[in-house]
């Protein structure tokens, strides 16, 4: 039989789903407001009152992918007429498209080449975070060695400084090791400040399962090897999904490695913003 629910609770239930849609909308706010820019044109991204209804355009992401300069003289109505409808946006905008002389092809701005790197860089250093996270996770949960609560301590102690404090010995050494400009030695810096945290997380997810189930597997065959991994793991799965996403986190935001570390070959998206940001006046549509 179905519980009736008193007046009461029918009320604060009603009141609660409209207070977790409007905090929604609070904070997806921010969110919407910068995809809304990255269509607005240049002139109304920073208007007063703010612009909510306008015609989208897609001229700020052919400008994030390629090189331009600002027009001096109109552009002549055949090149104008010639142009893709997308450079016909940034002619609109007062810009130009830099093109290669030989082949006349739009240059690249290397936006693209970077946020490659970021995704090689956090994807791979996330896996192997957490991967080698939650292995140390089980050791530390399940065994008992001497030291234990000093190892823990000095794995957390990774974590206690800023990335930018220890950037420049860093630095060094990869300059001796040649790891400096390179996806390794970045996927490295990231899997080691990010390994601290998975441990630490993923021994408490692994603190809650009952030891009893991996007592229990020999009895069917399993070593404990095996327990663990089919067993422990799936067990676990719910919150080991958790442990990557902030992981991957902070690998995708990370600025202060990724400036000190990269030149050129292996330079991170974050790096570019403030290429569009500069000295003058900035173009907050490309930056959306």
């Amino acid at each position: 039989m179905a519980e009736v629910k008193t007046k009461g609770e029918v009320i604060f239930n009603r009141v609660a789903i409209v207070a977790v849609v409007f905090a929604i909308i609070v904070m997806l706010t921010p969110i919407f407001w910068i995809a809304a820019t990255a269509f607005k044109p240049r002139n109304l991204a920073t208007t007063a009152p703010k612009t909510v209804f306008f015609g989208p355009i897609v001229s700020p992401f052919a400008k994030l992918f390629t090189k331009r300069s600002q027009l001096r003289e109109p552009v002549e109505p055949a090149v104008y007429e010639a142009a893709p409808w997308w450079e016909k946006q940034v002619f609109d905008g007062g810009e130009q498209v830099v093109r290669n002389r030989k082949t006349g092809e739009a240059t690249s701005s290397g936006y693209g080449d970077r946020y490659m790197n970021l995704l090689i860089v956090s994807i791979i250093s996330t896996a192997l975070a957490v991967s080698m996270g939650t292995i140390t996770a089980y050791g530390f949960s399940r065994f008992k060695m001497p030291g234990e609560q000093d190892w823990l301590f000095f794995i957390l102690s990774t974590r206690m400084l800023p990335p930018v404090v220890v950037a420049i010995p860093i630095f060094l050494m990869y300059r001796a090791v040649g790891l400096n400009d390179t996806h390794a030695g970045l996927i490295i810096l990231y899997t080691a400040f990010n390994l601290s945290f998975a441990v630490w997380i993923m021994k408490g997810f692994i603190d809650e399962i009952p030891r009893e189930y991996e007592e229990a597997a020999p009895v069917d065959g399993y070593t404990r090897m095996q327990a663990s991994f089919r067993i422990v793991l799936p067990e676990a799965l719910t919150d080991i999904a958790a442990t990557p996403v902030f992981c991957f986190i902070t690998a995708w935001n990370e600025y202060a490695f990724a400036l000190m570390m990269t030149s050129k070959d292996a330079q991170t998206a974050p790096l570019y913003i403030p290429s569009q940001v500069g000295s003058g006046l900035s173009d907050w549509t490309v930056i959306a």
